[in-house]
């Protein structure tokens, strides 16, 4: 059985007229929808032709005067008719030098330690008090110069007594040499026996014995006189006092009074690799030493100049290494011994050889290269062939002429044909200063050094060059200056 369902009934729709509201009725059933409301901007309508009329006006009037501010926004908006200027060249400040010739002297360096020639260290040779001290600390003594006093009294008493002795026996000579004489005669009248006369021979030999040790006991004691003034056995410098006057010392003290050490000539032992030894052998083949330069442990002060005098016989196997002693006259008196220094040793040059700064070469993987500066401030790279390096100089075998200027600092931001700008003062490749040559930064007045706001930079960018020299902000600031100044400006400014 099937059950039909009725369609459903189409509302129909009604109005109420009284509140504008749509009825409709669906099966007897009343559905009272909303009418949608009236928007608010419809009845304003009217001011929209109002904004559109001042709108249209303002673009007339504003075509109409374009002349007059159209200059002014043009460049910002890209209405000029002007190029587009090319940006500034970008200068690189660098730090150059001139490529000399000259002779190129060749050094080994070696550390070496000063020795002094004589070492003495003064002791008393006697025991007693010390009573004077005849020397200054530090003072340069000469040969002979006293320098103690020992207390002498002791010695003096000793003297006495070798004295008397000495006397004593030589007395006592003179009586066994007449007892002997009298009895030879009495043995030639052979009035005595020969024994007796033997007996009294060797009595005299004896105390002739016994006065030449009295004798050499007063030379001692004397000796002992003497070792009481201790003076310098050598010339040179005497150092700190060790001992203080009044103290006893005795014979051979460890200690001693005090150090002279010689000074003048004094002697450098430096040491140089093994494998420098045929280098020096060689140039020590002519009759005229080798000299050596002495420097302070920073190399930068230079001590003394001397000569070569000596060369080991061996290499230490521990160091490899060599050892060579020079000797200095020393005559300022710059080197002490076993004061620490570096040695150079000259052992040749090289004549004529081209010179450039070792801070200007650079390395490459295959090459080494140099950065040369053309007469239009720009770079230029060119491989170069080093030679020997000396210090800060390095000799460049090909690649480079006398007179060129190289680039020693600010090499990192430089490539072939980058621009750059030079401190005033420095040498071009004419021998003149970059200042005389188209005016350098410091000379041209307000422009800073490296500022590529100068003439020949600003014509590189495609602006016009200020006059003089001067920038256009420094011509605007005297205008300005005066229009503020003057009552006139200032009363219409009010």
């Amino acid at each position: 059985m099937s059950i039909q369902q009725k369609p459903a009934a189409k509302p129909s729709p009604t109005t109420d007229e009284s509140n504008g509201r749509a009825v409709s009725s669906v099966n007897g059933v009343h559905v009272t929808e909303a009418k949608p409301a009236v928007s608010p901007s419809a009845s304003s309508s009217g001011y929209g032709w109002l904004i559109w009329i001042v709108l249209i006006g303002g673009t007339a009037g504003g075509w109409y005067t374009r002349e007059q501010w159209l200059p002014y926004v043009g460049p910002y908006v890209g209405l000029d008719n002007k190029p587009p200027a090319k940006p500034p060249v970008r200068v690189i400040p660098v730090v150059t030098a001139k490529v000399v010739q000259k002779d190129m002297q060749v050094y080994i360096n070696g550390l070496g330690t000063v020795t002094a020639f004589k070492t003495v260290t003064i002791r008393s040779r006697v025991e007693g008090e010390l009573v004077k001290v005849a020397f200054t600390e530090g003072q340069i003594v000469r040969e002979g110069d006293l320098l103690a006093e020992i207390d002498r009294r002791p010695f003096d008493v000793q003297l006495q007594q070798a004295e008397g002795q000495l006397a004593r026996d030589e007395a006592t000579l003179k009586a066994a040499d007449f007892t002997f004489k009298r009895y030879e005669e009495l043995q030639a009248q052979k009035a005595i026996a020969a024994q007796q006369v033997d007996d009294q021979r060797s009595i005299v030999q004896q105390t002739t014995g016994a006065i030449q040790s009295d004798r050499a006991t007063v030379a001692n004691a004397k000796l002992q006189l003497d070792y009481c003034h201790i003076t310098a056995p050598i010339s040179g410098r005497i150092g700190l006092r060790l001992v203080d006057q009044g103290n006893i010392v005795r014979a051979n003290d460890p200690n001693g009074i005090a150090v002279i050490t010689q000074l003048q000539p004094i002697a450098l032992v430096f040491t140089i690799p093994q494998d420098d030894i045929s280098r020096v052998q060689k140039a020590n083949r002519d009759d005229q030493p080798l000299v050596v330069t002495a420097f302070d442990r920073n190399f930068k002060t230079k001590l003394a100049l001397g000569k070569l005098s000596a060369i080991d016989n061996q290499v230490d196997a521990t160091t490899g290494t060599v050892r060579l002693k020079a000797v200095f006259d020393n005559e300022d008196g710059l080197l002490f011994p076993n004061q620490f220094v570096n040695a150079r040793l000259l052992v040749d040059t090289k004549k004529d050889a081209i010179v450039v700064p070792t801070a200007a070469v650079q390395r490459g993987p295959n090459f080494s290269f140099v950065y040369v500066v053309q007469e239009d401030e720009t770079v230029e790279l060119r491989n170069v062939t080093v030679g020997m390096s000396e210090g800060a100089e390095s000799a460049i075998e090909s690649g480079l002429a006398p007179g060129e200027v190289v680039v020693t600092e600010g090499l990192d931001k430089l490539q072939k044909g980058t621009k750059i700008t030079t401190s005033s003062g420095e040498q071009s490749k004419d021998g003149k200063g970059k200042g005389e040559k188209g005016q350098d930064s410091k000379s041209k007045g307000d422009h800073k050094k490296g500022d590529p706001t100068n003439d020949k930079h600003r014509k590189d960018a495609g602006q016009d060059p200020a006059p003089s020299g001067k920038s256009s902000s420094t011509e605007s600031r005297p205008a300005e200056a005066a229009k503020s100044t003057h009552p006139a400006a200032k009363k219409s400014e009010s």
